[in-house]
């Protein structure tokens, strides 16, 4: 690590973003209610109220039907909204009503008596929506099951937020039904938002947990440095990205991801924005850095390409056969801020 790395790895600057906009997934303004979670009563009475909805998840991907607002310029104004279920449709179809997670209270105040209570569950994976006619039924006008990345930019602000919560503690809640501890069944505990070990002799409880990763764009004067995985599609070059590992700071695993993926050395470290990112149960953390030292070498295991890009260039993308990451992502953002900066 240079020495002007290495004091930038030890501190990191605050640099809120351009815009007050949240990034898609995030800016949700539903209640969660936190104090009903332990309420039993309230619980099992909101799962059988008529006023209630279920969010639903089946093989991953969420229950959306397209509605009429010009949300998403890159969909020739195609817009989604979540398609929800009603209690009594929710139970031919979905997990058993005591497996139902709450999310929380929509349009009230946070108390017992107000607001329309949320819920999600998953659609065992057994069902199939395109034949099974119990399933059907439950979604007649309700909408079809899409993939959450690839809606994403196409949902409003609150909707996508609600849509990427249910999608990750449905997500947590599968991969936890046993004990990471003894191995025996568990059980939902706090709403869903807990899963306690059945086995007395362990009781082990388990929360959901979020895995942390940062994506940095990485500066260098009037250009910024880009790379491409070969799973993308054609054109496609992104921010540098990568997990957060046990023991390493922010600023620290910034400096560590940019040096492997590219041999890259970078300071001047500033955090810019978050963003959920439940596939499966990420934080992504934005950041902008400066590039201090290090030529540029590409780490075949990690990328298939990287490049320098002149702002210029971004004026001409299509001449180059440049594209941008999505704008679901928070990398489109990182990008676009420096652009406008």
């Amino acid at each position: 690590m240079s020495e002007a790395a290495g004091r930038d790895a030890s501190s990191l600057e605050s640099s809120g973003s351009s815009s007050r906009v949240a990034n898609p997934f995030a800016g949700g303004e539903l209640d969660r209610a936190t104090h009903l979670r332990a309420d039993p009563k309230w619980l099992a009475d909101r799962k059988s109220d008529p006023s209630s909805r279920l969010v639903p998840v089946w093989r991953s991907c969420s229950l959306v039907r397209e509605t009429a607002r010009d949300l998403a310029e890159e969909a020739d104004g195609m817009a989604y909204e979540p398609g929800f279920l009603r209690p009594a449709a929710a139970a031919f179809c979905a997990d058993p009503r005591e497996d139902w997670i709450f999310l929380g209270l929509e349009g009230g105040g946070g108390t017992p008596d107000d607001g329309r209570a949320l819920f999600a569950a998953e659609v065992p994976d057994s069902s199939e929506p395109a034949s099974s006619e119990a399933l059907d039924g439950a979604l007649d006008g309700a909408g079809e099951f899409l993939d959450l990345r690839g809606v994403g930019a196409m949902l409003g602000q609150r909707e996508g937020s609600l849509l990427a919560y249910a999608r990750a503690v449905v997500t947590w809640s599968r991969r936890h039904r046993f004990c990471g501890t003894c191995g025996a069944p568990t059980e939902p505990r706090q709403g869903g938002h807990a899963r306690r070990c059945a086995s007395e002799a362990c009781g082990e409880e388990h929360f959901p947990r979020t895995d942390p990763a940062i994506i940095v764009l990485v500066t260098d004067g009037d250009r910024c440095l880009l790379g491409r995985k070969d799973i993308w599609p054609e054109g496609v070059y992104s921010t540098l990205a990568g997990f957060v590992e046990p023991g390493e700071s922010l600023s620290e695993a910034v400096v560590r991801e940019v040096r492997e993926e590219s041999g890259i050395e970078v300071g001047s470290i500033r955090y810019r924005s978050s963003q959920p990112w439940p596939f499966p149960a990420s934080l992504m953390l934005g950041f902008r850095a400066e590039r201090v030292g290090g030529e540029l070498s590409v780490a075949s295991q990690e990328l298939v390409d990287a490049r320098w890009f002149e702002r210029s260039d971004f004026a001409r993308r299509r001449e180059i056969g440049l594209r941008l990451p999505g704008r679901v992502s928070i990398s489109r953002r990182l990008i676009e801020d420096w652009l406008a900066g």
